[in-house]
């Protein structure tokens, strides 16, 4: 194993995304203990990205963004036993602290798992992230088949994975969304309605009253929580993964604070939808790929809130 050189994505100070970010050569270290390293295949943006440029979750900089990363082992750190040179695999980059993170050649990962066959690495990339707040805040929610839940912003990424895990665990689902990915939402199950004047009446009547639980997974607008309180009983039945402040302030929760209060979980279920996404039972949709050298494309449509899918980049 050696440092190697990678074209990376990085910033040196905080601030507006597309002010602050740098593609330049960067070297790679050999991945420390319980990490490997892996040469990039496909790389899935998140709009926490962009929340890490502007100093959510600050640490030491100069740092990577991209989280997402499907890539082939190129090096294993101290105690990393069940992957080897060679494997392809998809997980989570070790972003903090590092140079690069999953916007890269070359990226450290922090956890993985193999990709099975009949996944490809593009649509791995789309997972991780994704899944794991779908999946922890469903379970932090307590949602189960006796549950009617809406999911606002279902044609987000996470409100679409909610919508399928909430979907599979039995419960009665209606979604926000708007015209995108209504039909998909359909198929899957899920009561669909728009956005805009006269929403919570529609909610109320597809639900023949007040709504269980809220999952709030649409980008931060402002003034939606208290909308979204009027469709159910109590403000604490709404948890929100974006609009931190006005929940906080109005009685409604947040996810963040929610599993930091009960313990991070301690199972990534990756693992279990990348199977899942191999077998054709879950999926997210791709709105466009974009070599890395055209990332500031990338980062454009993703800014925009309308990419109509997960946005990945590929070396």
């Amino acid at each position: 194993m050696s440092t190697i050189t990678s074209r990376v994505l990085c910033f040196y100070d905080y601030g507006e995304p597309l002010d602050v970010l740098r593609y330049e050569v960067a070297e790679v270290a050999d991945p420390p203990a319980d990490r490997v390293r892996v040469r990039v295949e496909a790389t899935g943006l998140n709009p926490a990205d962009w929340q890490i440029c502007r100093g959510f979750m600050a640490g030491s900089l100069p740092r990577g963004v991209g989280c997402d990363v499907a890539g082939r082992v190129d090096a294993v750190g101290e105690n990393v036993t069940d992957v080897a040179i060679g494997d392809l695999v998809v997980g989570s980059a070790d972003y903090a602290g590092q140079p690069s993170a999953g916007a890269a050649e070359v990226a450290i990962l922090r956890s993985w798992t193999p990709i099975p066959d009949g996944l490809d690495p593009v649509n791995a990339a789309t997972l991780p992230m994704v899944v794991q707040t779908a999946v922890w805040t469903i379970d932090a929610m307590g949602v189960d088949s006796d549950t009617t839940l809406l999911v606002h912003g279902a044609g987000s990424m996470v409100g679409y994975a909610a919508v399928q895990v909430a979907l599979d665990r039995g419960a009665n689902v209606i979604a926000t969304a708007g015209p995108a990915l209504e039909a998909d939402l359909t198929g899957f199950g899920a009561h669909v309605t728009r956005y805009g004047e006269g929403m919570v009446d529609r909610v109320r009547e597809l639900a023949t009253g007040p709504v269980d639980l809220v999952l709030d997974a649409a980008p931060p607008v402002t003034g939606i929580i208290p909308t979204l309180i009027e469709t159910v009983r109590d403000p604490n039945d709404v948890v929100t993964v974006s609009n931190h402040d006005d929940a906080r302030q109005l009685g409604a929760r947040v996810n963040l604070d929610m599993l930091r209060i009960n313990g991070w979980p301690a199972y990534d279920p990756t693992v279990q939808y990348a199977a899942k996404a191999a077998k054709g039972e879950f999926r997210l949709p791709i709105g466009r790929t974009f070599p890395l050298d055209d990332w500031r494309s990338a980062v454009e449509l993703s800014l925009g809130r309308a990419p109509h899918g997960k946005i990945v980049l590929i070396p």
